[in-house]
């Protein structure tokens, strides 16, 4: 579990996050929604120490990192996976390679340990058989799966995703977001997913925390958002016909 409590972040005298706090739970895909400006990303970045913030408290199962030794602290580093926007695969390496780069760079595995491992996590993710493929010959669905199964093959206990969706096509990001969720579940991962996709969050939230303006305005699951009454979460998702949709039938179908 990853425990966030009353944090808060400037950046050059503007205040860009106030007083947050949530738990984001194991086996759980947490999702971080807002508009852009929101702080989503500043949030994101003090939770995995790519900036500190000025205030608050950030918790890894019950540690604070703030008190954790060297040591602890590249152990914490090595249990977190990443799933970037923008996949950030190296192009002059296959699949395999790719995926092979973290067990290279941070594991003892022999050589032939890291090429079972590389291959169970890529079947895993429904790519058996690209393994001497380059990124160029890939699907945009097909690098977001190599991206997800390089950020998994060192069996991290944290996850983050950030827009795991973005330039996808309904149909592709609907695979992701289920593949996202099935592995959440399976690894027990506390999963985090940075997202603007309001297809995700009726898919795949089972904890949403909603930004605005720098503030925590809302947290729920996906069923409590269809009841909201939040005016500025409204607003936010009203924007998606996809969700309006959502609201109506399920409470068409509360009613029967």
């Amino acid at each position: 579990m990853i425990e966030i409590k009353h944090i808060g972040k400037k950046i050059d005298d503007r205040v860009i996050l106030q007083d947050i706090s949530a738990q984001f739970k194991p086996g759980m895909c947490n999702l971080i929604i807002g508009a852009s400006g929101s702080g989503k990303t500043v949030l994101t970045k003090c939770i995995v120490d790519l900036i500190q913030p000025d205030q608050g408290h950030i918790f890894f199962d019950g540690v604070e990192f703030a008190q954790m030794s060297k040591e602890q602290r590249k152990d914490l580093r090595n249990s977190i996976g990443m799933l970037f926007q923008g996949n950030a695969l190296f192009d002059s390496m296959t699949v395999e390679e790719n995926v092979k780069f973290p067990l290279d760079m941070f594991s003892h595995f022999t050589e032939v340990e890291k090429l079972d491992k590389v291959n169970k996590i890529l079947a895993r993710v429904n790519l058996e058989g690209v393994n001497n493929k380059y990124p160029a010959e890939l699907s945009g669905g097909m690098k977001k799966r190599v991206g997800l199964a390089r950020a998994l093959v060192l069996n991290p206990k944290y996850l983050f995703c950030d827009e795991p969706n973005s330039g996808l096509d309904p149909q592709t990001s609907m695979v992701i977001d289920k593949l996202i969720h099935e592995l959440t579940v399976e690894f027990n991962i506390t999963t985090i997913v940075v997202t603007h996709d309001m297809n995700s969050v009726m898919e795949i939230g089972d904890y949403i925390l909603y930004l605005h303006q720098g503030h925590k305005e809302w947290e729920g699951s996906k069923k409590d958002i269809i009841y909201c009454q939040n005016e500025l979460l409204n607003n936010f998702i009203f924007a998606s016909d996809f969700l309006q949709d959502a609201k109506t039938q399920r409470m068409l179908e509360d009613k029967q």
